[in-house]
């Protein structure tokens, strides 16, 4: 084998090992920011359970909900607590 083709071969080696290495690093991140930010949703629907009580208010926990708490943050739960308060 001459050199150019030792050297082809190992760039290819080379970037498939960074392809295989890199791409669960990326996909795990966003998977631990996405458990993070349901974790916060949850929270928040928590507490404003918690203290809503006190004012009658109450968002049911579920996946439609934490959904949209966790990509809205705390506009989600104002939006959802408006949607209890005018329509339902």
């Amino acid at each position: 084998m001459n050199t150019i083709t030792v050297t082809i071969v190992g760039l290819f080696i080379f970037t498939l090992f960074y392809i295989i290495v890199r791409a669960p690093k990326g996909a795990m991140s966003f998977l631990g920011k996405g458990a993070v930010r349901i974790t916060i949703g949850l929270l928040l629907l928590f507490f404003f359970n918690v203290f809503g009580g006190q004012l009658g208010l109450h968002i049911p926990i579920n996946v439609f909900t934490v959904a949209v708490t966790s990509i809205l943050g705390p506009l989600g739960i104002i939006s959802i607590a408006a949607v209890h308060i005018f329509v339902l």
